[in-house]
């Protein structure tokens, strides 16, 4: 039986491809499929996506999905080789960024759900800059990164690993709409959505900001001077 390529997979995928017979299709794949650097096909897919799920894990392996948005191309592709995203201010608590300290291994899933219905996942090392800094090595990036025109306060630098196709088998089809206008009274405000809470208690403070994990503050970045 043929043994799937060392370098892409890790050793639980492939003990489980020999014990359940899939050794030689999921070498196939690897073969036919993942790529250590993003084709031009990839890189004009990202260039057009609006949107991508992140994965993290700290350094214990405990694992954080999340989110991040924005107009298309947010997701800079630098080279074949690298991509770069702005955080904003958040909620402050730097759920992916601080497992990205922590253990530097990120994957990016970037689904097209009304045209193609395909997805891609992109993998491999991040590390966090300061705005100033990144700006120094790629002084292309926009200068505009967020609605606004607010100045990105940390950015997410991946050095890409490997880079694959998830099929368009289970991708449902979504069709873009507005976002409504107008206040829903019957909607609960975002910090009690899933509390259970309709206002929050005297001792709470002010509701906070719940939009997506931000980088929030230079400060709590080293200043780097290496790529």
């Amino acid at each position: 039986m043929t043994l799937p390529p060392q370098s892409f997979g890790s050793a639980g995928e492939h003990r489980l491809q020999q014990q359940l017979g899939t050794a030689e299709r999921a070498a196939r794949f690897y073969d036919q499929q993942v790529r250590a650097c993003l084709t031009p096909e990839m890189r004009d897919f990202i260039g057009r996506r609006t949107m991508v799920f992140l994965a993290t894990a700290d350094s214990r392996g405990e694992c954080d999905a999340s989110f991040r948005a924005g107009p298309p191309g947010f997701v800079h592709v630098l080279d074949d080789r690298t991509l770069a995203y702005p955080e904003f201010r958040g909620n402050g608590v730097l759920a992916s960024a601080g497992n990205m300290l922590e253990n530097p291994h990120l994957g990016m899933l970037f689904v097209d759900f009304t045209h193609h219905h395909v997805g891609l996942h992109v993998n491999g090392v991040a590390r966090l800059y300061g705005d100033t800094d990144l700006r120094s090595f790629h002084p292309t990036l926009p200068a505009d990164a967020a609605p606004g025109g607010r100045s990105p306060e940390m950015w997410v630098h991946l050095t890409v690993e490997e880079a694959y196709i998830h099929c368009s088998k289970y991708i449902p089809h979504l069709e873009p709409a507005p976002r409504p206008t107008g206040h829903d009274a019957a909607r609960p405000k975002d910090a009690h959505y899933f509390t259970g809470l309709t206002t929050p208690h005297a001792d709470e403070g002010p509701a906070v900001d719940t939009s997506e994990d931000p980088a929030r503050a230079g400060a709590l970045l080293p200043s780097r001077s290496n790529g």
